[in-house]
C-alpha cells in the first residue's frame, strides 16, 4: 500500500547527500517540502500533513550534528521517528478483562469487511492467546452476514452465537450471557453495517453498547477507501467511544494516506491491520514498523517472528543438520520449501526485507509459482529418484517431467541447482571445519594484530 510514498520518499533521501554535520535550514527547507508533497500524493489530509511536517522542520532545524553519522541519515532518523508518533507510538495490543469474559464490539460501515474480520480476529485470539472465542451475529438487516459468519466459525471451529429474528441490543446481551455459561473468554459482536452513517445505524449500535458492554470498541475501516475512512472513524468515534482501528486491505495498491490520518484525528490507535484475503492474515500494527517499511527499511521484526511462528523449529534443525552431510536429498529440499510456504507468499516476504536488498534483485517479478513448480517436479519422482537424484538420467528426466506438467528443461535446472547447493555446503562444512577452535584462535590473533598495527581499537570506535 505506501509502495509510491515510500519510493518518494526514498529518492528524496538519496538527492539529499551525505555530508556530515548540523543540518542547515535550507536542506530542512527543500526536505520538508518534498516530503509534504509526497505525503499529499498519498492521500494523507492536509491538516495531518501540516502538523507533521511542523514537526519534522522544528527537530531537524535544533538536531545537532552527530559525529560519524550523516546528515541525511538524522533527517530519516526524524522523520522515521515521527511517522512512528504520527500512526500511534507503541502498539500495546488488545488487552483482556480480568472477570474472565472479555467482549469486544467491531463496528463499520457495509463492505468494509466486518464479517470476515470477526472471524480472522477469532483465530487471531486464539493462536496468540489461547482464547476460546465466541462469535456473535448481531446484524439481522443483512441476512447473508448470519450464514456468512456461521460458515466462517465451522471452518475455524470456533462456535457462533445466532438467533431467528430478534433485536441486535438484546441478542448481543444473551450472547454474552451464554457465553459465561459455556466457558468462552471472549465475545466477538459482529454489528450491522450502512453504505453510509446515519442515525439509525447510530442508534442501534449504542443501545448494544448499552446493552451488552463491551470491553473494547474497535471499527474496522477499509484502507482501499482513502479519507472517507478517516472521516468515518471521526463519525464513529464521537458517537461511541472508540478503543481502535483495525485497518483492512492494508495489502491494496491504494496510497496507504488513512493509515497516517486515522490516528490523528482520532486521538485512537490503529490496533491491527488486514494483510490479505486469508483467514490468518490479521497482525498487529506496528507503527514504528510500518515506519521502518515506508522508509525502505524493511521489517525484519515481523519477519523473524513469522519465522519463529511458522517454521517448526525441531525440523529446520534437523534440516540444517542434514545439510552438512552427503544424506542431503530432494525429500528434505521439499520439506524446506514447505517450512518457506507456512511464512506466507514470497512476495509478502520480499515486502519485510529492506529496500536496499531488494532492489540487488532488480526489477524482476517474484515468481509465486516457482516454488509450486519445483514442488510439482520432486513429487513426481520415486522415493528412490528423490534419494538419489544423481542416478536421474535419461528417460526417467523425461518421466518426471511430463508427470508435473513441467519441461525437460525445469527438471534439469531444478537438478543442477540442488548439485550446486550440495556444493556450496560441502565448502561451507570445510570451512568450518578449518576454522575449529585452535583456527578461530588464530585468526583472532591475526586481527587484533592487524587492528593494532593500523591504530585500531578493539573495542570499536
Amino acid at each position: 500500500m505506501f509502495e509510491s510514498l515510500s519510493t518518494r520518499l526514498t529518492g528524496l533521501f538519496s538527492k539529499l547527500g551525505g555530508g556530515s554535520g548540523k543540518l542547515t535550514e535550507d536542506s530542512i527547507k527543500d526536505a520538508v517540502r518534498e516530503v509534504k508533497r509526497a505525503l499529499l500524493e498519498a492521500d494523507v489530509s492536509l491538516d495531518v500533513v501540516r502538523t507533521f511536517t511542523k514537526e519534522v522542520r522544528s527537530k531537524a532545524i535544533g538536531a545537532e550534528g552527530i559525529a560519524g553519522v550523516s546528515h541525511t541519515h538524522q533527517f530519516i532518523k526524524i522523520v522515521q521517528d515521527e511517522l512512528a508518533a504520527l500512526m500511534g507510538g507503541a502498539n500495546e495490543g488488545i488487552t483482556f478483562d480480568a472477570s474472565g469474559v472479555t467482549v469486544i464490539m467491531l463496528v463499520g460501515l457495509q463492505g468494509a469487511g466486518k464479517t470476515t474480520t470477526c472471524g480472522k480476529l477469532a483465530l487471531w485470539l486464539r493462536r496468540k492467546h489461547k482464547k476460546t472465542p465466541l462469535l456473535v451475529a448481531a446484524d439481522v438487516k443483512r441476512p447473508a452476514a448470519i450464514e456468512q459468519l456461521k460458515v466462517l466459525g465451522k471452518q475455524l471451529g470456533v462456535d457462533v452465537y445466532a438467533e431467528d429474528g430478534g433485536r441486535p441490543p438484546k441478542i448481543c446481551q444473551r450472547a454474552v450471557a451464554h457465553a459465561k455459561k459455556q466457558g468462552h473468554d471472549v465475545v466477538i459482536l459482529d454489528t450491522a453495517g450502512r453504505l453510509h452513517i446515519d442515525a439509525q445505524l447510530m442508534d442501534e449500535l449504542d443501545d448494544v453498547r448499552k446493552c451488552a458492554k463491551p470491553h473494547q470498541t474497535y471499527l474496522v475501516a477499509d484502507a482501499m477507501t482513502g479519507q472517507d475512512a478517516v472521516q468515518s472513524s471521526a463519525a464513529f468515534h464521537e458517537r461511541l467511544d472508540l478503543t481502535g482501528v483495525i485497518l483492512t486491505k492494508l495489502d491494496g495498491d491504494a496510497r496507504g494516506g488513512a493509515a497516517l490520518s486515522v490516528r490523528h484525528v482520532t486521538g485512537r490507535p490503529i490496533v491491527m491491520a488486514g494483510v490479505g484475503e486469508k483467514l490468518d492474515a490479521l497482525e498487529l500494527f506496528h507503527p514504528d514498523r510500518m515506519a521502518g517499511r515506508i522508509l525502505g527499511m524493511g521489517d525484519i521484526v515481523t519477519l523473524v517472528e513469522d519465522a519463529q511462528e511458522s517454521i517448526d523449529q525441531v525440523e529446520a534443525q534437523r534440516l540444517a543438520e542434514r545439510m552438512f552431510v552427503k544424506s542431503f536429498n530432494l525429500d528434505d529440499m521439499l520439506a524446506q520449501f514447505r517450512q518457506i510456504e507456512r511464512m506466507g507468499s514470497m512476495k509478502d516476504l520480499m515486502k519485510k526485507l529492506p529496500k536496499q536488498l531488494t532492489e540487488q534483485l532488480g526489477d524482476q517479478e517474484v515468481d509465486e509459482h516457482a516454488i509450486q513448480k519445483q514442488k510439482a517436479i520432486i513429487l513426481s519422482m520415486t522415493t528412490w529418484e528423490r534419494h538419489n537424484p544423481d542416478e536421474i538420467h535419461g528417460q526417467r528426466r523425461q518421466r518426471v517431467a511430463r508427470g508435473s506438467g513441467s519441461s525437460l528443461k525445469d527438471v534439469n535446472e531444478l537438478l543442477k541447482g540442488f548439485k550446486e547447493m550440495r556444493k556450496q555446503m560441502k565448502a561451507m562444512k570445510g570451512f568450518m571445519g578449518s576454522m575449529g577452535r585452535r583456527g578461530m584462535e588464530k585468526q583472532k590473533a591475526k586481527l587484533l594484530k592487524q587492528m593494532k598495527k593500523e591504530g585500531q581499537s578493539p573495542f570499536g570506535v
